[in-house]
């Protein structure tokens, strides 16, 4: 069958050569004025390169809509009318409702559905990686020739039940993941020094922080914002952690021992609660990935965002290891340095300690706890300009060391997969 790729951004030539190695035919299109510019880039490849929407729609029996969550309504709009009949069509966007709903409302009743989300960037091949997907309106026979055609990517195939069950997943996964290390960057940021600076930033868990961040940072806003803001799932889960985040701000600064100790136990309880299937982070491997070098600066750390995610699974009901099916490398991460943190009965004292009574380290929280007022107003009250343009701010500061942030987070990811 042809391929169809409506939108060859990133992620969209990502597939485009994939499918073109495999030896399938694969057009693509993607706005006017890179036209030409693509032709050159992919033509060699065997990947054809034509002028918008409507002609690939026409052309091809598989199409992929690689274009922004924000955009997916408008865009599928202006090429629904020329699809195939009997053609399947998905969509790459990391949150599916309003994907669903544009796709419903502008494909006829004879083109078929089927939901696909690659749960990478596209700095990773897509082998190995974490493909879902999962039926919406298809037949059998249509959905197993799409599994075969998937399956060319070598990426590791989750199926769910539908595109309801992967937005509840990703709220309970990416969104918070996501607003607890962009807040920890605009915190940095808005206290004008790089955390590495400060002896409070350079213990193994620590450099699995800034390196997460940084990643992250290294995209582009429009990927995490319409997963934060489109995503129906994802307002309760983010209203749920600035809570946590506050409530547990305020016994710190009130030296509420009493009452700040027991909701951690409680939710520390509650998270690794007789669990089996631990991550089990090596300290020494995460130790190796410093950026800075100010060990003799080293200071007590109260890792509020790591207290909070903790308390807010707990108040949410949520088990993250529940959701491992679908992680992705940020989650991960985090949720392998709580783990870490929450394991270790002494450094969790220590946290605890340091949280309650060391003032060296309430300025830092102060401004990650305004950090994350101010994320979470953004995603509350849908502003998706406000939100690219905080996104901006953070990563305009951290620019000269995105590159290498995304580098070494590659490489801590596949050191704490496949420890030696």
């Amino acid at each position: 069958m042809n391929i169809g790729l409506i939108g060859l951004g990133d992620m969209g030539k990502l597939y485009a050569k994939k499918f073109a190695a495999a030896g399938l035919s694969v057009f693509g299109c993607d706005l006017p004025d890179r036209t030409l510019e693509l032709q050159e880039e992919l033509g060699p490849l065997g990947i054809i390169v034509l002028n918008n929407g409507l002609e690939v729609s026409a052309k091809c029996d598989f199409i992929f809509y690689a274009v922004e969550a924000e955009k997916i309504k408008e865009v599928v709009a202006a090429c629904a009318f020329s699809t195939k009949k009997g053609a399947i069509v998905t969509g790459m966007t990391s949150v599916k409702t309003p994907e669903v709903e544009a796709f419903e409302r502008y494909l006829s009743k004879d083109i078929e559905l089927i939901i696909t989300h690659s749960l990478h960037g596209p700095g990773f091949s897509t082998k190995g990686q974490k493909l879902i997907v999962a039926p919406h309106r298809i037949s059998a026979e249509s959905y197993a020739r799409a599994i075969q055609v998937l399956q060319l990517l070598e990426s590791e195939i989750i199926e769910l039940n539908d595109y309801h069950q992967h937005d509840q997943i990703m709220a309970d996964t990416q969104a918070v993941t996501h607003m607890g290390f962009e807040s920890m960057g605009t915190a940095w940021k808005n206290a004008g020094t790089y955390p590495w600076e400060s002896g409070a930033y350079v213990s193994g868990i620590d450099n699995v922080k800034i390196l997460t961040t940084l990643r992250i940072f290294s995209y582009k806003a429009h990927i995490y914002a319409g997963l934060a803001i489109l995503n129906p799932y994802a307002t309760a889960q983010i209203i749920a952690y600035a809570q946590s985040e506050s409530t547990l701000f305020k016994m710190m600064i009130q030296e509420d021992e009493a009452n700040f100790r027991k909701r951690i136990y409680k939710a520390r309880d509650f998270v690794f609660h007789e669990q089996t299937n631990l991550i089990l982070f090596d300290d020494k491997i995460m130790q190796e990935f410093s950026i800075g070098d100010n060990q003799e600066l080293a200071k007590h750390n109260s890792h509020l965002s790591l207290l909070a995610m903790v308390d807010a699974w707990h108040q949410l009901g949520i088990n993250p290891y529940d959701n491992m099916i679908c992680q992705t490398p940020p989650f991960k991460l985090r949720l392998g340095i709580v783990e870490y943190l929450f394991k270790n009965e002494a450094l969790l004292e220590d946290t605890i300690q340091t949280a309650l009574y060391d003032k060296s380290i309430r300025g830092d929280d102060l401004e990650f706890h305004t950090a994350v007022r101010e994320w979470a107003s953004i995603i509350r009250y849908k502003d998706m300009e406000g939100y690219k343009t905080h996104f901006k701010e953070a990563k305009d500061f951290f620019e000269p060391l995105l590159e290498k942030g995304r580098i070494q987070s590659a490489l801590l990811i596949k050191r704490l997969s496949t420890p030696i």
